[in-house]
């Protein structure tokens, strides 16, 4: 299969409509990490993604008979954008599925570069499955995202490329969703270059690579995170798993690195910075999660004077997100620390906290006094020497006053610090963080199937521009003592996501 699959790379048909993209050297980064990092700029495509390189390659290799008739796909992302143009290049039909919740600018994206755009269902699955059905019904062929060879030939051209580039090349970091591209990068490398180590990156939820080499099969995420919604994938692609694993077994070493590194919402903010301030480009969460864990990785394994390379493979960025990527990006690079902090409820002592700090410098202070003489405080306190000096903080404080680190909680960075007001002190109140689809009438639905045997005690949403709405909701059950059950049941039935966390550390202490 590798050997094929490297002929298809070799003979695969992409230059109609893509380009070459440049290796460009990253200095900045280079110098930071200790380490000759270059970017390979898919972003610079002309649908902004290397995805045009497999949708094209698998299209236009497709019999006189079936270009007629035309394809289909479902997609709400790259794929998309790189069906349509493949489309609109060939003088063929492109039919492009999308969910009923894609934004309008992707839609507008898709029909700009000739796609017909048809919006069905509530969710990608089900969208899949109607443009599946109706390939069959109609004739058409299906063009699937990164589940078939051809496809992940044309993903697989990235490295011929790299290499012709850059001989010299160590390692090479590969964002991973449904595998189309990593497993066409290690096809080829496998066998011209077998020296060179592919490793792996996954959102942390959305790691269905690293969940496959656990339990040594592909299986199905329950629950999947949507901030880099380009690698949204519940489960691996059945044929890129095959290659990945071909790869992982190689008995001369493993090409694919078995040990998937993983990465946080903060740690892809910090590396889209890290992109902007080298080229000035403001890439996709996904765009940036190669180069997320390439930081990540060096740092653990101490790499230093290794030519490396980060594949930026997407910049679809919806320009609402940049606001709250800006704010996690300062915890993302460690360069700012939270802590909820008791302190007593007298004159002088929000001095005698400033002065605890030894001249640190404090970036956000929230007050709120709690009315048994002291006050809760939510404070962000700027760093230097990244979570190193984040302990000795905590250090400092810990004998003084009754403290907290809330860096790592994710409830605390995108709802508490918004919400600081006082504890309520209701009896039966239960917190809960909820995933609402992003369209309009979700919040009805929700409040509406609720019902009113349960009171809404608190609720904070704040819109980040990513296809689902995080919201912080508490609850009063009224009917708590006939059926102590009936709020969780209320909830199943909604069948929005959720996960109760009424032991959160932020919420017990300024908003309980």
């Amino acid at each position: 299969m590798l050997s094929r699959l490297v002929r298809q790379i070799l003979q695969a048909t992409v230059y109609d409509v893509a380009i070459e993209t440049p290796l460009e050297a990253a200095p900045r980064i280079s110098e930071k990490l200790n380490n000759n990092i270059r970017f390979k700029r898919e972003d610079l495509q002309p649908v902004f993604s290397f995805k045009l390189r497999g949708a094209y390659n698998r299209i236009s290799q497709l019999p006189a008979s079936q270009l007629q008739r035309g394809v289909i796909t479902a997609s709400a992302g790259n794929h998309a954008q790189g069906v349509a143009l493949s489309g609109q290049k060939l003088g063929i039909r492109a039919i492009i599925v999308m969910p009923e919740t894609t934004p309008d600018i992707k839609i507008q994206a898709v029909r700009r570069l000739g796609g017909e755009v048809v919006l069905h269902g509530d969710s990608f699955d089900i969208a899949n499955k109607y443009a599946i059905q109706r390939a069959a019904d109609e004739g058409l062929t299906f063009i699937p995202p990164y589940d078939d060879e051809l496809v992940i030939a044309g993903q697989g051209t990235i490295a011929n490329e790299i290499l012709r580039q850059w001989r010299d090349i160590e390692y090479v970091f590969v964002a991973v969703g449904g595998g189309g591209l990593i497993a066409g990068v290690a096809a080829y490398l496998g066998e011209v270059a077998p020296h060179v180590r592919v490793i792996p990156v996954e959102y942390d939820e959305s790691a269905c690579l690293k969940a496959a080499f656990e339990h040594h099969e592909r299986v199905v995420l329950p629950h999947v995170g949507l901030f880099a919604d380009g690698t949204a994938v519940a489960q691996i692609g059945e044929k890129p798993f095959e290659v990945i694993q071909l790869q992982k077994s190689d008995q001369s070493g493993p090409i694919v690195e078995p040990d998937v590194v993983l990465v946080n919402t903060d740690e892809i903010c910090a590396a889209i910075k890290d992109t902007y301030d080298e080229c000035r480009s403001i890439v996709e969460p996904s765009g940036a999660l190669a180069l997320a864990g390439i930081k990540k990785y060096v740092e653990e394994h101490q790499l230093t004077d290794k030519n490396i390379v980060s594949i930026v493979c997407g910049a679809n960025m919806n320009f609402d997100r940049l606001r709250y990527i800006a704010e996690r990006t300062e915890l993302g690079e460690q360069r700012e620390a939270i802590f909820a902090v008791t302190i007593p409820e007298v004159k002088g002592s929000f001095l005698n906290f400033c002065r605890s700090l030894q001249g640190r410098n404090i970036t956000e202070f929230n007050y709120r006094a709690s009315g048994d003489h002291s006050a809760q405080v939510f404070v962000g306190i700027s760093l230097k020497d990244g979570e190193k000096e984040r302990h000795e903080i905590y250090d400092l404080l810990k004998p003084e006053f009754d403290v907290d680190d809330l860096s790592d909680d994710e409830v605390a960075k995108l709802h508490i610090r918004y919400l600081i007001g006082g504890h309520a002190h209701i009896e039966n109140e239960r917190l809960f963080r909820v995933e609402f689809p992003e369209r309009p009438g979700a919040l009805l639905t929700f409040l509406e199937r609720l019902g009113p045997a349960h009171n809404i005690t608190l609720f904070h949403y704040r819109n980040h521009g990513a296809a689902e709405g995080r919201v912080l909701v508490g609850l009063e059950t009224t009917d708590v003592r006939q059926d102590p059950d009936s709020l969780i049941k209320t909830l199943e039935a909604i069948s929005y996501p959720y996960v109760e966390i009424s032991d959160n550390v932020g919420y017990r202490r300024f908003l309980k």
